[in-house]
């Protein structure tokens, strides 16, 4: 694992805990002591914080420092199986939407007696 996949570990967890807690990002640069701009850098794995930074980030959200390294499995499972639903749930809209059409369709062109 390279500097760039542990930035976007970092990254990543720092948005899911502070979504768990249902902050912006303004919410938690205040609660951590740091900029907006600065917290929002660290989002986009622009820079890198210090040590002591991701201490007050790290308490800011409740969780110990090392949590915001770690590479959560269930998370990308939980992200996967969501996915999947999400793309079962367009598959059956769509084809209900295209039987029906089709139905109405139908029925519109059906030969009087």
């Amino acid at each position: 694992m390279d500097g760039k996949d542990l930035r976007a570990i970092l990254s990543f967890n720092i948005k899911r805990y502070r979504g768990n807690h249902g902050w912006s990002q303004a919410d938690l640069a205040e609660k951590a002591n740091i900029s907006i701009n600065f917290l929002s850098s660290i989002e986009r794995c622009v820079k890198w914080p210090y040590p002591d930074t991701i201490v007050k980030i790290a308490k800011a959200l409740e969780v110990d420092e090392f949590e915001l390294f770690r590479q959560n499995k269930d998370v990308i499972d939980d992200t996967a199986i969501l996915i999947d639903r999400l793309v079962m749930d367009i598959s059956k809209s769509v084809s209900t939407s295209i039987n029906e059409t089709y139905l109405n369709y139908r029925g519109k062109n059906l030969p009087t007696e």
